[in-house]
């Protein structure tokens, strides 16, 4: 009998291994991710930018809201919050306590779908079929029927509070270590709220550096910034993966980006110009699927430079 079902059994030992792993170990692993990028005008000192993003904040995650809270210990310049805050319609109030901290620098902010609705409990597969259809969002399928609305409002106002610029479809302005910044931001691409027609225009001439600000990072939104001549664009939604396989990385996006760019600091390019592209692995997960695997969760201090 053990020469039968031993290899059925060891297999399905080490599946429960890996599934302990990564929810009780890895999804509440996080890290701070430090990266690098020279576009600031010459002669310019460095600006210090944390990018938090795919919080989805559940009631109870105190490990979560400890770590968040520390990262006002960093004393960034800036702070970009690339949404998807929650995965709790009453996670609001832990949600704030968290980046309660972090709300007393400057900073700006999109939401994305998660911001707006509930999830919803779904097969992990999925993902992998809509690759494979090309399909992505309501980008591909059908509009969601029946979906729980969360109260992204009190989130909204208690950022707008703070002074942190809302890049709703808008354009905004802020002032940091001396240096005029400039931001273009969209609504999320993922459930086709992005107007790009509204912001376009690129840059702004007078300011030192403009950025673009999107939650998920779909190709038309990133060509639309790199086209117009934005020099860096920051992003989110991808959680890098979240399940990735070791020395091979992201098998699924959840967008049309290619799965080399679900994470970390890249380029793009299109309309003859290239810009720098940094997509943040986020430090959340959807709550029905609570796990990560060889990509732990994460905040960005990227340190913007001179340029050479």
């Amino acid at each position: 009998m053990r020469a039968r079902y031993g290899v059925p059994l060891g297999i399905t030992a080490l599946g429960a291994a890996g599934v302990a792993y990564a929810a009780g170990f890895e999804a509440r692993s996080f890290r701070l991710r430090r990266v690098s990028v020279p576009v600031l005008p010459r002669g310019a000192n460095p600006l210090r930018v944390l990018q938090v993003s795919d919080i989805h904040m559940v009631c109870g995650q105190r490990k979560k809201q400890r770590w968040l809270r520390s990262l006002a210990g960093l004393r960034p310049d800036l702070v970009v919050n690339t949404g998807d805050n929650l995965s709790d319609p009453d996670g609001v109030p832990e949600l704030l306590d968290a980046l309660g901290p972090l709300m007393d620098f400057p900073g700006v902010y999109v939401f994305g779908s998660n911001d707006y609705y509930g999830p919803k409990l779904r097969n992990p597969a999925r993902y992998l079929f809509e690759k494979l259809q090309g399909r992505h969002g309501l980008n591909g399928n059908p509009p969601a029927v029946g979906a729980v609305h969360n109260p992204w409002e009190g989130i909204r106002d208690a950022f707008d509070a703070a002074g942190w610029l809302d890049l709703t479809n808008t354009r905004g302005r802020l002032k940091a270590e001396g240096l005029e910044l400039a931001f273009t931001g969209l609504d999320d691409p993922h459930i086709k709220r992005d107007r790009y027609e509204e912001v376009a225009g690129g840059p702004e001439a007078d300011a030192d550096l403009s950025v673009g600000v999107v939650h998920a990072p779909y190709l038309r939104s990133l060509d639309a910034f790199t086209a117009d001549g934005y020099p860096l664009v920051l992003a989110g939604h991808t959680h890098g993966g979240q399940l990735c396989v070791p020395f091979y990385g992201a098998l699924v996006t959840n967008c049309d980006i290619d799965t080399d760019r679900a994470k970390g600091l890249s380029t793009h390019r299109a309309g003859g110009r290239t810009a720098y592209l940094h997509v943040s692995a986020g430090c959340g997960t959807n709550r029905y699927t609570p796990v990560r695997f060889a990509c732990p969760p994460e905040a960005t201090l990227l340190t913007l430079t001179p340029r050479d």
